[in-house]
């Protein structure tokens, strides 16, 4: 019944119930104790009172189950508060491997969403019912935090990296969401709402707002039309290593270091290629900080990962 007062918003997702859940039993033990100690103060307060100016208290001696008590049980329950938000924490940091990815870019005062499969918004998110959705985020600016109540997920979307979070919707309907860290002036006004479709709906949605460009395509059209192609080439001797294959691979830069292909470390490349610097290979990369905007840093890391092994060989 608690679960269901009008002071929460609506659950929508498959993690909103176990939110809510572990919210109400905080709350509870909040109150409880809370009632406890006030209502143990006000009645020592009245009995131990003093009674004339005269009247001194006898010495009171320590019990040691009362000690116990008071220890064990706040223990008790602090491990399990722990062990329950861990594993809800868990759940909800690890997208299951089949979620759909979109991808999130925060700027005062708006939120530009896209799909890769071309279609882009601003303040609105369309998604499918039950279908695992992860977001990939990050700022052109200043802090922001993405929030969508109804779903209970919340994480900021920062300058310089990329963050990510994921939902499950679990009904369809219309939520609002919300910029959760103050960011200027126009903070409040950004917002937007998130539409949750039947699949054949959001399948037909797809193919009206159709950009006729996925955004492993515009990677890859962008990629060519800054000279990316030249250096990263599979001819032999080339000046710059091959992608073909590389996302989430090792790679060991020039200080010995061996770092993961993941999105952060590709964006860092791209922006910043004398940081991380490819064992192997020359100085010559330019960087593309100023030329690129986040979007199309996006679109590159898109296409990157389309990039298969090479003929013939298969990723571990």
């Amino acid at each position: 019944m608690l679960l269901k007062l009008p002071f929460q918003p609506e659950q929508a997702s498959s993690i909103a119930e176990g939110v809510d859940r572990l919210y109400i039993f905080l709350t509870v033990i909040t109150l409880f104790f809370t009632a406890i100690i006030f209502a143990t103060i006000f009645y020592f307060a009245v009995k131990y009172r003093r009674r004339s100016d005269d009247e001194k208290p006898s010495e009171i001696e320590g019990s040691l189950p009362l000690e116990l008590t008071w220890t064990l049980i706040p223990t008790l329950l602090t491990v399990v508060i722990f062990v329950w938000s861990s594993s809800l924490y868990f759940q909800n940091s690890r997208p299951p491997r089949a979620s759909s990815e979109i991808f999130v870019v925060g700027k005062q005062w708006m939120w530009h969403l896209q799909h890769p499969e071309g279609p882009r918004e601003i303040n609105e998110l369309h998604v499918p019912v039950g279908v695992p959705i992860q977001l990939t985020m990050t700022s052109e600016d200043v802090i922001h935090d993405f929030f969508i109540p109804a779903f209970r997920i919340k994480k900021d979307a920062l300058p310089g990296r990329y963050s990510s979070i994921w939902f499950e919707a679990t009904k369809t309907g219309t939520y609002h969401f919300f910029c959760a860290q103050y960011c200027g002036a126009e903070h409040a006004g950004m917002i937007g709402w998130v539409y949750v479709m039947q699949p054949s709906d959001y399948a037909q949605w797809l193919a009206n707002n159709s950009t006729g460009e996925t955004m492993e395509a515009a990677g890859r059209r962008l990629f060519n039309q800054v000279g990316c192609n030249t250096c990263h080439s599979e001819a032999s001797g080339a000046t710059g290593p091959s992608l073909r294959g590389l996302y989430g691979q090792s790679v060991k830069l020039v200080d010995g270091r061996t770092v993961t292909a993941d999105d952060e470390y590709l964006r860092g490349t791209i922006l910043t290629p004398f940081k991380q610097r490819v064992a192997g290979y020359p100085a010559v990369m330019p960087t593309f900080q100023g030329q690129v905007n986040e979007e199309q840093i996006l679109q590159l890391i898109a296409y990157i990962k389309s990039l298969g092994p090479p003929e013939g060989k298969v990723n571990p």
